[in-house]
């Protein structure tokens, strides 16, 4: 007998797969972000996506992080929670605000003034859900986010690189922008996890940080590097134990990013999802695109589901141009 199929003997309800959207103003640089055509259009991506795993549309000639997040959930039957923790607007499709300002570019200005009551509203949202369900993964959408991470882990001390949406990982601009908000701060560098979100980082790790801390029963983050800064941020705050990671087997073979040493640095168990997508032109299409929308949690969590790689690797190759 499957988990699925044990759980709805007893009436136990299935996970919670929440998508915490937010944007932050580091993703406007030029040459920063490929999560979009063009700086500007960065800023639609998170709705798009949304968008896309609630309702569909064109397929994708290949799989991308919200393509492989839609077929997963639809095969598992579990319908996302979106959370909107910093998109500027209220979006059109059914979510939870927690609030509505984009994060700011911390080379100029405190990035997330409002940290603190995006941490709170979190906390209330997570132990609301631990009524419903006792299992909770968290996944995000923030163009720009890998860098914020970037900021989030050098300011806690670890040594952390980053990769890119772009074929080719802008790391020097990266480096440039880690440089220009160390100047910011100078001898004031935050210490505290909120005060380092306040500074550095982006409303989305406020808020996942809260509902993390405010959920009662297993938690697992599903993302990267960005999840790493999540799961840093709670060891600075103390926590007992750290939720597990869930991501691709795409980001960890990803030379321009240090996911794995961070996490082993962490301490937290990983989860490295890769189904096998047929070789070739689905393979190549996702190599530039390793993780976003909790695409890795969501494969994992189909897995847990009792479905076979072979199945979810059907059901992704579904979901893109025959």
């Amino acid at each position: 007998m499957t988990l699925r199929q044990a759980r709805r003997e007893l009436g136990i309800s299935p996970p919670a797969f929440v998508l915490i959207l937010a944007h932050t103003g580091l993703s406007l640089i030029p040459g920063l972000s490929g999560a979009g055509s063009d700086p500007q259009d960065t800023w639609k991506t998170p709705l798009r996506d949304a968008a896309y795993i609630l309702d569909g549309g064109p397929l994708p000639r290949c799989p991308t992080p919200a393509s492989i997040t839609r077929s997963c959930l639809r095969l598992s039957e579990v319908t996302p929670l979106f959370v909107n923790a910093g998109l500027g607007s209220i979006p059109d499709f059914p979510c939870v605000t927690l609030g509505t300002l984009p994060g700011r570019d911390p080379r100029t200005d405190s990035a997330v003034p409002e940290a603190s009551a995006l941490y709170r509203r979190g906390c209330t949202l997570g132990r609301f859900l631990s009524r419903y369900t006792n299992t909770l993964y968290i996944g995000e959408c923030v163009p720009g986010g890998t860098t914020t991470a970037l900021c989030v882990l050098r300011t806690l001390g670890y040594p952390a690189r980053t990769g890119s949406a772009f074929p080719t990982s802008p790391a020097l601009l990266k480096e440039k922008i880690w440089m220009e908000v160390q100047s910011r701060l100078g001898a004031d560098t935050p210490a505290a996890p909120l005060a380092v979100i306040r500074e550095t980082g982006d409303p989305m790790m406020a808020a996942a940080v809260g509902l993390a801390a405010g959920f009662s029963g297993r938690v697992v983050l599903a993302g990267g590097v960005q999840m790493c800064a999540v799961a840093a941020l709670m060891k600075s705050g103390g926590a007992d134990a750290l939720p597990a990671i869930a991501t691709t087997g795409w980001l960890r073979d990803d030379p321009d990013t240090s996911f794995p040493t961070i996490a082993a640095a962490l301490g937290t168990t990983v989860y490295y999802a890769e189904p096998p997508i047929d070789p070739g032109t689905r393979r190549q299409c996702i190599g530039s695109v390793k993780e976003g929308m909790g695409a890795g949690g969501a494969i994992v969590l189909a897995g847990e589901e009792g479905f076979a790689a072979t199945a979810i690797a059907g059901a992704i190759r579904a979901g893109t141009e025959p």
